[in-house]
């Protein structure tokens, strides 16, 4: 203890917070906030025009609404040779989801929808939402390296899909609402989220499959929650900075991907040109 008054959290009790952090039950709080934000997207996603498809079209409302909830569930399942529906088993968290759905969309005067897209309720539902994505790209990590000890692209692979499965889904989820979308595919365009989810998914195989990282599970696994919040919650909902990796992007893509060398091309033929037309005029 300090001579003011405060107490330093020490190494073993941060490491004991850790421990718990890593224990905590996602059903039915971090669910709930899941699917509220889920709601909200497909929800902000059909635009004005949303409370008239739900009353017109309640069960593709539904649907999409259900795809976006457990689609890194459903992905995960597919690509390791499992029952696709297998995550629709649990009526617990389905049961949350549809009244979730409900509420968002169905409720009157809008209210559900009105507290929460509310600032102080969102950053709320977005903290725990990040925590709760945690969670899946670390469970996805874990799932993929029983089943193939070796194969460290699909942990990756797996733990992404877990994390943000919704954006590679968008397409087959805009299809149920009669919405053909094929430019709004993942793999052309990855969202933040999506190269979030393949950080963490990297760190976290790097601590299960090798020893370059010596820190104790449970710190790397609050850092990865610290690095989602930071990210997603604080640098984009409050700074609005919402690709914070481009220039890193725009970096790797000038050195490894063609860049300093189309530039070198391109002003080497105007430093040609320039002299042809120089040899004309004279």
């Amino acid at each position: 203890m300090k001579k003011d008054g405060t107490v330093n959290m020490d190494a073993e009790s941060f490491l004991e917070f850790a421990s718990q952090v890593t224990k905590w039950k996602m059903y039915p709080y971090f669910d709930v906030a899941h699917s509220v934000l889920c709601a909200l997207h497909v929800r902000d996603d059909l635009g004005p025009g949303a409370l008239a498809f739900s009353r017109k079209h309640p069960i593709s409302c539904w649907l999409s609404t259900m795809l976006v909830v457990f689609a890194g569930g459903m992905l995960s399942a597919a690509l390791l040779g499992e029952p696709p529906l297998a995550p629709l088993k649990n009526s617990q968290q389905l049961l949350i989801a549809t009244a979730v759905w409900y509420l968002v969309f169905y409720t009157p005067f809008d209210i559900g929808y009105s507290i929460a897209k509310f600032l102080p309720v969102k950053l709320v539902f977005s903290v725990m939402k990040e925590i709760y994505r945690c969670k899946k790209v670390h469970d996805g990590v874990l799932h993929a390296a029983k089943l193939y000890p070796n194969a460290y692209v699909i942990m990756v692979l797996i733990g992404t899909l877990k994390g943000n499965g919704a954006s590679f889904t968008k397409i087959i989820e805009r299809l149920l609402r009669g919405v053909w979308t094929p430019t709004s595919i993942e793999t052309l365009q990855p969202s933040f989220t999506t190269k979030a989810c393949i950080i963490a998914s990297v760190v976290f195989v790097l601590d299960i499959k090798s020893d370059l990282i010596s820190a104790p599970h449970a710190f790397v696994y609050v850092f990865v929650i610290g690095f989602f919040i930071y990210f997603k919650v604080f640098s984009s909902m409050i700074l609005g900075i919402h690709e914070p990796m481009l220039p890193f992007e725009n970096l790797i893509c000038a050195i490894f991907f063609g860049g300093i060398f189309d530039y070198t091309t391109k002003a080497f033929k105007n430093t040609k040109d320039d002299k042809v037309d120089t040899k004309k005029k004279d």
